[in-house]
């Protein structure tokens, strides 16, 4: 069997694409990399994964593009995503989320030693903060 070399995108659905961005942007520093027709938006995760911020009900219909066809595809209710972090960070990623008044809705101290924070982005999303040791590769 051919092997998967890494988790390339992730996609979360938002209602606003402007707020998302802004959140996004002001957050966690992220970088826009690409945007398209006020359907989506694509960010710079540590300079090897992408983050898909798409309008939620834009992209549920076949997408023709210059070089290819894309599927539909949509997301609805709160979706999950988690970023990692290097765990003498983590204080600091605590300081931050109140900085910006994003309360923190759950804090676990895994088996494994890694620690993670959960807290919502303006749609409703679980966004987490990871450190190292809450899964066995990680």
């Amino acid at each position: 069997m051919p092997s998967l070399t890494g988790l390339l995108e992730t996609a979360l659905y938002v209602d606003d694409l402007d707020r998302a961005s802004h959140f996004y942007e002001a957050l966690f520093g992220l970088t826009r990399i690409e945007e398209g027709d006020r359907r989506f938006r694509a960010y710079s995760v540590a300079g090897r994964g992408v983050l898909l911020l798409f309008k939620r009900g834009a992209s549920n219909c076949v997408t023709r593009l210059p070089f290819g066809t894309l599927g539909p595809h949509d997301g609805r209710g709160s979706l999950h995503m988690a970023f990692s972090i290097p765990a003498e960070d983590l204080a600091e990623w605590e300081n931050i989320l109140a900085k910006h008044d994003i309360a923190v809705e759950s804090r676990i101290q895994w088996p494994r030693g890694g620690t993670s924070l959960y807290f919502r982005d303006p749609d409703q999303n679980l966004l987490e903060l990871a450190t190292p040791g809450i899964w066995s590769i990680y």
